[in-house]
Formats: C-alpha cells, sequence, structure tokens
C-alpha cells in the first residue's frame, strides 16, 4: 500500500466522530415530551432497548457493508440476494422513510416557530421553512465546514444544557408512577424512540476509508451508539426526573414545560429554544442535500441511460415535493413516527438478509448480532405497524 493511500484512511476515532454526528440529530428533542404522553418514566427502559437494537443492527450492517463495499449502500445489500427488484425496494424503503422523517422535522420546526409568531400557526411556518430550505438547496446553497461545526455545536448545546438544568431539580417521586399507560407501552414507543437514532447506518458506508476496516468499524459502530445512547439515556432520564409531565402541554412542547419548571430561568431557556430551532433547521438542509444526491447516485446506478434526473437540483425538488406531501397528509405526529419506523428499519432488514440469503451465507444460529438485530427491527417494526392500524381504523 502506497504512502498516499495510508494517510487517506480514517482513523478509528475520526470514524466514531462521523458515526455520532450521523446520529445525534434534532429529532431528539421530540422524544422526551413522545414518551411522557405515551410511555412515563418506564421511557428511560424503552431508550435502552432501543439503543441495543440499534447497536445489533449496526453490527450486522458493517458486516454486510465488508462484503459488499460500494456506494448505493441498500439497493446493493438488498440486491446481492434478492436481485434488481428487492434492491429497488429497500432504497425505496429508505428514501421514504427519509422523506417522511423530514417531514416531522418541519412539523417541529413550525411548533418551536410559533412561540415567535403566533398569528401565523405552526402549520404555514413549517410550510414556509421547508420552502426556503429547498430553494437554498436547489440554488447550491450548502452548508460550509464551519457551518457544519456550527450546526454540531447548537445540536449538543441544548443536550448538554438541558441535562445541566434537569440535574439542579431531579425529584425521584417523579418516577410513579413508572408506567402509567402499562408495561408494554415500553415496547411500543421504541418505534418513536428509534427515530432519534436514525443516521447511524452512515458509518458502514465508511468501511473502504477506515484504517483496519474489518476491526475498527464494528468497534467505531460500537462505541459512537454506546456514546450516544449514554447522552441520550441521561437526557430522558434526567427530563423524566425534573419535569413534570403535567408541565408539557404536547409532546413538542420542551421548552414550554422547562420554563414551567424553572422559571427562574427564562433567558437560558430562551437560548435553548433558539439552539433547538437552528439545529432543527440546519440538520433539515443537510439532510435535503444529502437525500437529493442519494437518489442521483441511485437513478444513475440503476437507470444509466437516465436522462431526466441529471443533477442534484432537480432531485432536491424531487426529495422536496415528497416531504411537502408527508408534510401536508400526515396530519398526526404519530403517523410520523410510525411510517418513519415502519420504512427506514425494513430497509435495514431487507440490508442485513444479505447475510442470510446471500453468497456469504450466515447461519442466524451462530451470527447472533444477526438474529437479534433482525428480530429487534421485527419488533419495532411491528409495534408501528400496529399502531398505524390503530389510527387508520
Amino acid at each position: 500500500m502506497s504512502p498516499k493511500t495510508q494517510t487517506s484512511k480514517i482513523s478509528i476515532y475520526m470514524a466514531i466522530i462521523v458515526g455520532m454526528n450521523a446520529m445525534i440529530g434534532s429529532g431528539v428533542f421530540a422524544i422526551p415530551g413522545t414518551l411522557m404522553f405515551s410511555v412515563g418514566p418506564a421511557g428511560i427502559i424503552t431508550t435502552i432497548f432501543v439503543s441495543c437494537a440499534v447497536w445489533f443492527m449496526a453490527l450486522s450492517l458493517a458486516k454486510v457493508a465488508e462484503l459488499i463495499p460500494g456506494e448505493g449502500s441498500f439497493y446493493n445489500y438488498a440486491k446481492s440476494w434478492g436481485g434488481h427488484k428487492v434492491g429497488l425496494i429497500a432504497s425505496i424503503s429508505f428514501l421514504i422513510g427519509l422523506i417522511i422523517a423530514m417531514g416531522l422535522l418541519c412539523q417541529i420546526s413550525g411548533s418551536y416557530l410559533e412561540h415567535y409568531f403566533p398569528k401565523i400557526g405552526a402549520t404555514l411556518l413549517g410550510f414556509i421553512t421547508l420552502l426556503i430550505i429547498i430553494l437554498l438547496n436547489m440554488f447550491g446553497v450548502k452548508i460550509s465546514v464551519i457551518g457544519q461545526y456550527v450546526l454540531i455545536v447548537l445540536t449538543i448545546f441544548p443536550l448538554f444544557a438541558i441535562i445541566f438544568l434537569c440535574l439542579t431539580n431531579i425529584k425521584f417521586g417523579l418516577l410513579k408512577p413508572f408506567a402509567p399507560f402499562g408495561t408494554i407501552s415500553v415496547l411500543t414507543a421504541s418505534k418513536n424512540v428509534i427515530f432519534s437514532f436514525f443516521g447511524f447506518e452512515c458509518a458502514t458506508s465508511l468501511y473502504s476509508q477506515v484504517e483496519n476496516p474489518q476491526k475498527n468499524v464494528p468497534k467505531a459502530l460500537t462505541w459512537a451508539i454506546f456514546l450516544v445512547s449514554i447522552l441520550y439515556i441521561v437526557f430522558a432520564a434526567t427530563i423524566i426526573l425534573a419535569v413534570p409531565a403535567a408541565n408539557f402541554s404536547s409532546p413538542n412542547d420542551l421548552s414550554g414545560a422547562l420554563l414551567k419548571t424553572f422559571p427562574d430561568y427564562p433567558w437560558f431557556i430562551e437560548l435553548i429554544h433558539i439552539s433547538i430551532i437552528t439545529a432543527i433547521i440546519g440538520t433539515l438542509h443537510s439532510m435535503i442535500w444529502a437525500s437529493g444526491s442519494l437518489v442521483l447516485a441511485l437513478s444513475k446506478k440503476i437507470f444509466p441511460n437516465n436522462t431526466v434526473l441529471t443533477d442534484t437540483k432537480k432531485a432536491v425538488f424531487l426529495i422536496g415535493t415528497g416531504i411537502f406531501i408527508a408534510f401536508f397528509i400526515l396530519k398526526k405526529q404519530a403517523l410520523f413516527f410510525d411510517l418513519a419506523a415502519i420504512f427506514i428499519p425494513f430497509a435495514y432488514v431487507l440490508s442485513m438478509l444479505a447475510l442470510v440469503f446471500g453468497k456469504h451465507k450466515f447461519s442466524l444460529k451462530t451470527n447472533i448480532e444477526t438474529t437479534i438485530g433482525i428480530s429487534t427491527a421485527f419488533v419495532i417494526i411491528g409495534f408501528a405497524f400496529q399502531d398505524l392500524l390503530k389510527i387508520i381504523l
């Protein structure tokens, strides 16, 4: 191997950071309120369960990435055992899930912006935010490297600020009743919590770029998921232990609940509120551009003679149209969580099955990570589908 090739490799530490950055997103701010309304204090256990599930899925996808390196991840992985059609289903499923997830972030952004523009309304504010971000992406306005660092800081700052604030008001009496919605709610809410972990699969795409990937990619995934899981668990636990559920007027009312709990620190909570809004907008901007690039790469791979979808602007417009449809058709926030928790994990399952039915077959009996990864993915999909049927019927 030449020195040039060696220096271009990513260290395990950088791979861990990339994995953490991919996971830590603004969607996490909707989780505490959602757990308050659907699980109660037992939501801490839900977060731990999802953390373990994500870890097993990530290790399985890392194995698939080792066997089938290259771009077009989900398409290539599923195609390796099911052919073109299955590869296409996996890719489309992942993209639909991403579009729905971005629709939810637009809805959440509208809820937070309504604090400053109450007369306009959350729906219109979410629409305006999405329109501006799509236009910026179409005109090639990308977040600079410095902007990416700022975005990371603005996402992490509210997490640590809220943890610090809540640690000053811990009340163990708030743990009772521990599971007011029943013990089964601990599992049913997994479809909501996994939303904040989406993006972990991005780290597997680094397989060919990491030093000693066979050893370091699984290690990087393990450490990235472990560190993010600890952060999320502490974040959810401190809010549950410090903020009474009655202080939440809605799942997206984290700032309002904090203000009712800590009325002496309005300026600090205002700063947190602004940071959350900025983080949501920045995350949406990056996700829309990345999704557009994914659509473009996928179209070139599947349709090499394509003359319609030829640049990122058109791909961004296509993604933006999908987000608008999801934003306006899906009125209930639960629908966003349910559908995203069906489509994205389904793409994970189709990819992980490459270890079962592909030419490099593994036995489910001996491959514990894949067995647990596929099983937990189906558990999350199952509860999401069950909840979806309740809403529809």
